[in-house]
């Protein structure tokens, strides 16, 4: 098991995926219902989004990494930790849906705009899509928050129950 100064490394790479990914959902949401802030912070929101996305599974492998040290040093296998660890395990891949969302909102926004300034109005493909894909940013952003919460709040329960029994 990885530790740094003899913490284990799992607590500390929660920090990351529990700042970034919500912030990063707070930004796709901004972009997506705002064209002309994704024209302005596209690049800020896409780097939060790929740390946030790709600090899950750094997070997840140490957290197996603690969670198989706990087990070989207690003997026991907790249930609240199990449940967490499922919840970590589910997080993965809203993540990574997320993440590809919003990419797509990204592309599809760019060519909405190209297409917006060629003034062709009989074309209105990639604004279309651009719609759709913003709602689908939309529904995995809370849906990406609301997982990150209830992974957190596991971990969370499980070490401070487990501190007072």
């Amino acid at each position: 098991m990885l530790t740094i100064d003899g913490i284990p490394l799992h607590p500390l790479l929660v920090h990351a995926v529990v700042v970034l990914l919500p912030l990063a959902a707070l930004g796709s949401v901004a972009i997506a219902l705002v064209p002309g802030w994704r024209r302005k912070y596209a690049w800020p929101v896409l780097g939060v989004t790929l740390a946030g996305v790709a600090a899950v599974p750094v997070a997840k492998q140490a957290g197996e990494d603690f969670q198989a040290a706990l087990e070989k040093s207690t003997g026991v296998q907790n249930p609240a930790i199990q449940t967490h660890a499922e919840l970590g395990t589910m997080l993965l891949p809203i993540a990574l849906g997320f993440g590809v969302a919003v990419i797509a909102l990204l592309v599809a926004g760019r060519l909405a705009d190209r297409e917006r300034a060629a003034e062709v109005s009989t074309t209105k493909t990639w604004r279309i899509i651009s719609v759709v894909v913003s709602v689908l940013v939309v529904l995995l952003a809370v849906g990406t928050t609301v997982q990150t919460v209830r992974t957190g709040h596991s971990g969370s329960s499980a070490v401070w129950k487990g501190i007072g029994s």
